[in-house]
């Protein structure tokens, strides 16, 4: 059974941080792309951040310079370092993991950043 679990939202004030987790099972961690999607609601889904298998990253301008994507392929598990954060990055956040044909996603992680 693949399974991706987030973990690590809550209520932030605006210039905090927060750091998302993302833990998988049933997959071959290693060898998946991975990547941070977010979705207010009423909105579209937004590529947020990923992360290659081989560990390069790239970013949607609107986090660029604030927030960073990594991984611990001991772990199974991929990370969002949220910094800087701003009231527009309130939304729900979901890990996603790609390899050729497979495709999943994790269930999401609610993120609000507000006084």
């Amino acid at each position: 059974q693949v399974q991706l679990v987030e973990s690590g939202g809550g209520l932030v004030q605006p210039g905090g941080s927060l750091r998302l987790s993302c833990a998988a099972s049933g997959i071959i961690f290693r060898v998946y792309a991975m990547a941070w999607y977010r979705q207010a609601p009423g909105k579209q889904r937004e590529l947020v951040a990923t992360i290659s298998s081989g560990g390069s990253t790239n970013y949607a301008d609107s986090v660029k310079g604030r927030f960073t994507i990594s991984r611990d392929n001991a772990k199974n598990t991929v990370y969002l370092q949220m910094n800087s954060l701003k009231p527009e990055d309130t939304t729900v956040y979901y890990c996603n993991a790609v390899f050729q044909g497979a495709h999943y996603w994790g269930q999401g992680t609610q993120v609000t950043v507000s006084s």
